[in-house]
């Protein structure tokens, strides 16, 4: 039996994606929201929890603690030891617990791309939002902007995210524009800014841009008045795992703001206080 359990599996289970976010036992952000819908999408996923909490700090009550540096290193290691990365496709990243934790991951994947060079990162750089400041440490902003932009193909800052990465105030699509361009660069090629320009923005509607070396293109979708959370890391999954199955990055905006907007609408007639992923809406994804 003792022999059994240690016997090493006969082959490696392919992984197309490694998401490296946030985990809560109830709620739908980060992990718990990207995961089912990368797997809706047909593609297998490893994650990686940065942190884990029994829900979002809106409630009256949290528990649980970013993982420590030792674990989340070791968890990383793991996947390496599993032969995991040689054949994954895509490096997800959300919500981070600690600057180190973005450190050591860009150490990480410096030594996977190695081993595999076709391995792309997406990040979401999780900082905060207008309505809130900045809700993580603030100490995360250079290690997103120095260590993890340089080494991402694409990224999905809401506004006020990328006003922290670049530096300055931003008011219109054209600043947007210009600022997310400025990020372009050797490896980085799309940047999508979520809730863009919103001083500027018409009454009752959302404004998505999309910037590559090609243009910028924006995209609108309705604004649905509902406070739930994990909206942006849906949004980010939809949009990388749309590109992984096929999908040109315009199309994989427009079909991730539809999806959004579904979702939202569903869960407003329901009165739900969290995201989730209806079956109708599941197979719509599949």
């Amino acid at each position: 039996m003792s022999a059994l359990l240690h016997a090493p599996p006969v082959g490696t289970r392919i992984i197309d994606v490694v998401s490296v976010q946030s985990q809560v036992v109830y709620g739908s952000v980060g992990n718990s929201i990207a995961v089912p819908v990368l797997q809706a999408l047909g593609l297998q996923v490893a994650p990686v929890p940065t942190v884990v909490f029994g829900n979002t700090p809106h409630y009256p009550t949290m528990h649980g603690a970013p993982l420590p540096l030792d674990w989340f290193e070791g968890l990383l290691e793991d996947l390496e030891a599993r032969e995991v990365v040689t054949r994954a496709r895509h490096l997800l990243v959300g919500y981070l617990g600690s600057p180190a934790q973005g450190l050591a991951l860009a150490a990480w994947l410096d030594r996977m791309r190695v081993r595999n060079p076709a391995l792309r990162m997406q990040i979401d750089p999780v900082i905060g939002d207008h309505d809130t400041g900045i809700y993580t440490d603030p100490a995360l902003v250079p290690v997103w902007r120095d260590h993890l932009l340089p080494r991402a193909h694409g990224l999905t800052p809401n506004h006020f995210e990328l006003e922290q990465l670049c530096g300055r105030s931003l008011r219109t699509l054209d600043d947007c524009a210009q600022a997310a361009a400025g990020l372009l660069g050797p490896v980085t090629e799309w940047v999508v800014v979520t809730s863009a320009a919103p001083e500027t923005c018409p009454p009752g509607v959302v404004q998505v841009l999309a910037v590559s070396a090609q243009g910028w293109e924006t995209f609108e979708h309705p604004a649905v008045a509902h406070a739930v959370k994990g909206t942006g890391d849906m949004f980010a999954a939809l949009v990388g795992g749309r590109m992984m199955t096929g999908a040109a990055l315009g199309d994989a905006v427009r079909r991730a703001c539809d999806d959004v907007v579904a979702v939202l609408r569903h869960v407003q007639a329901q009165g739900w206080q969290e995201l989730a992923l209806p079956r109708e809406i599941g197979r719509r994804l599949g």
